[in-house]
């Protein structure tokens, strides 16, 4: 292996921190200076990249490197004790790196395997149901030699549901190559109109026709542009993206090849979270099997002027990069900062071209309505919501898994269907989308209704609201990128008044405080992680008002009666009795 990246322009810079951090298990200084140097930057700015993103190390994290999910679902799933067996079989506390330099022990945000919990990634390998015997096994078998890829476990599908009678859109048998030939027989003005007869949405949550996105790109005057599908599944509780990519991943390569067919973009990328470095391999070798097949690179089925291909991009560990504009900012080799809403990325995307991106679901769906026609897709679904929507479903429930549901599948039969039972609340949607109680049973999943881009949490009623949502709330301090002060300190703000509230301190006065922060961010943050981030806090205050009439108190008096003076100067009276 070389010992330098030559790097030829500042969109590889990602590839190149990740050639130094496999090399060496961090990311060393001449590394830092050598990339400065190739690029006329300064240091500082390839600092800025690196500090940005979870998985690039400065200084050495162990050989092997674990990263134990610390989502909500984990920490009901037993984190404590998986952590401790971490500490004691390999002699690493959290967030340091064991003496021999063997193994570092981190944390980290939902890793895609919400129905697999309690999970962690291993050198980005994935380990999952852990148990402290378990975790012994795993070290032990580290220590003796053994490899990493011999060891991992294979995340299974867990596919629970799918509506009968052939009614299926996504799990069924699939050939390659049939929408695109379809495609090229009806030509893209046809591929428009079929996306939009079946109305179809994009999956991420956002719900804008795919149609749309498609023909604005088509429409742009420029010789270049881009096909980037979001594989950076990053909402907590949500591996739908992942299932898809492990089982059909021709689906998500035949959707990219229709939205280059359709507005003469000539490269597409997939942008794939670091945490599913592990299906790279699969994609590689898909996309190979097309390559061979004819369905990529120059005159793609014999049609002149059609010429198409697609690389994998790694992400290196950003929620936000879930947003589309710092996505593309992240494959430009910068920091993944959402950029302000000047232009739609169809008209100024990746190096500033017209771009279409959307996520694995919706290039796949768009892949089963050319294939099965229109009028599959439409006879499932609501009228203004046709077709079927994938979900994630885990915690509290017998059968957690994928749930692929008909658009207006009430709440209280997704809940029946996947055994969940003395439910207290219910998560739509990631911490980012909708907190409700078990009342809105006869509500419809659907973006009319109760809107859910795929992530489904289930709590029981052992479980404790604010222990959610501050949990939430450190997720979303932890992933702000930083850039606009609503979000930075207004997640900050949220912390200080949930703490308030676990103290037992809070009057109604500090609700009302959260509710006017809440509004703050909502009207002024840049981008949809600020935006979206006090949602959960706001809907369990006015959804659970019992909860919190039993945590708040009626009156300042209350507050000071239950304040003690000598547990607040204990522990300075401890410090002055040792200098005396």
């Amino acid at each position: 292996m070389p010992s330098t990246y030559q790097i030829q322009h500042r969109s590889q810079l990602l590839n190149a921190l990740w050639f130094y951090q496999d090399r060496n298990g961090y990311i060393p200084d001449h590394a830092v200076a050598d990339l400065a140097r190739q690029l006329n930057v300064s240091r500082v700015e390839i600092e800025g990249v690196i500090s940005f993103y979870h998985f690039f190390l400065r200084k050495p994290g162990g050989k092997h490197q674990i990263y134990l999910n610390n989502s909500i679902l984990t920490k009901f799933a037993g984190f404590s004790k998986i952590r401790e067996a971490f500490e004691t079989a390999t002699g690493a506390r959290l967030g340091q790196v064991d003496p021999t330099g063997t193994f570092g022990f981190f944390e980290t945000a939902c890793i895609g395997l919400s129905d697999q919990e309690p999970a962690a990634l291993i050198d980005l390998h994935p380990f999952v149901k852990l148990t402290p015997q378990k975790v012994h096994q795993i070290v032990q078998n580290l220590k003796a030699g053994l490899s990493v890829e011999a060891i991992c476990d294979q995340p299974v599908t867990n596919i629970q549901y799918f509506p009968p009678d052939g009614r299926t859109v996504f799990f069924r048998p699939y050939q390659e190559g049939v929408a695109l030939r379809r495609a090229l027989v009806i030509g893209p003005e046809a591929v428009l109109e079929e996306l939009k007869k079946a109305k179809l949405l994009g999956m991420g949550g956002a719900f804008f026709p795919v149609h749309l996105k498609w023909q604005s790109c088509r429409e742009q005057n420029s010789i270049e542009k881009y096909i980037v599908c979001n594989a950076d599944e990053g909402e907590p509780g949500t591996f739908k993206d992942r299932v898809l990519m492990q089982t059909m991943p021709g689906l998500l390569l035949e959707g990219m090849l229709l939205a280059a067919f359709v507005t003469g973009a000539q490269k597409g990328y997939i942008y794939l979270r670091a945490e599913y470095r592990y299906l790279c391999k699969r994609l590689m070798q898909e996309i190979a099997s097309f390559r061979k097949a004819g369905f990529l690179g120059r005159r793609i089925l014999g049609l002149q002027g059609f010429d198409f291909d697609i690389e994998i991009q790694l992400g290196a560990g950003a929620y936000v990069c879930g947003e589309e504009t710092a996505l593309l900012q992240s494959m430009e080799g910068q920091r993944g900062e959402p950029r302000p809403k000047l232009h739609f990325p169809t008209e100024r995307g990746l190096h500033q071209q017209p771009t279409v991106v959307n996520n694995v679901e919706s290039f796949t769906a768009a892949s089963r309505i050319l294939e099965l026609g229109t009028d599959h897709f439409t006879r499932n679904g609501t009228a203004t919501a046709p077709g079927n929507k994938l979900l994630s479903v885990a915690g509290d429930c017998d059968a957690p898994g994928i749930y692929e549901i008909e658009w207006g599948m009430p709440l209280g039969e997704l809940l029946e269907r996947c055994g969940a039972r003395d439910t207290l609340a219910v998560q739509l949607g990631g911490p980012s989308g909708e907190l409700v109680p078990t009342s809105y049973s006869d509500r419809r999943i659907s973006p009319d209704d109760l809107r859910c881009g795929g992530s489904v949490m289930i709590f029981n009623k052992d479980r404790d609201l604010l222990r959610i949502l501050r949990n939430y709330n450190r997720f979303f301090m932890h992933e702000s990128c930083g850039i606009c002060t609503p979000c930075r300190g207004g997640n900050f703000i949220l912390s200080r008044q949930l703490r308030r509230l676990q103290q037992k301190l809070a009057d109604r006065s500090d609700l009302e405080q959260l509710h006017d922060w809440a509004a703050m961010m909502r009207a002024a943050s840049r981008c949809g992680l600020g935006q979206t981030a006090p949602n959960s806090i706001i809907q369990a205050i006015e959804r659970f008002p019992d909860y919190f009439d039993g945590i708040t108190s009626v009156d300042d008096a209350q507050l000071l009666r239950q304040f003690n003076l000598e547990d607040a100067t204990a522990a300075y009276d401890q410090i002055t009795k040792k200098q005396r």
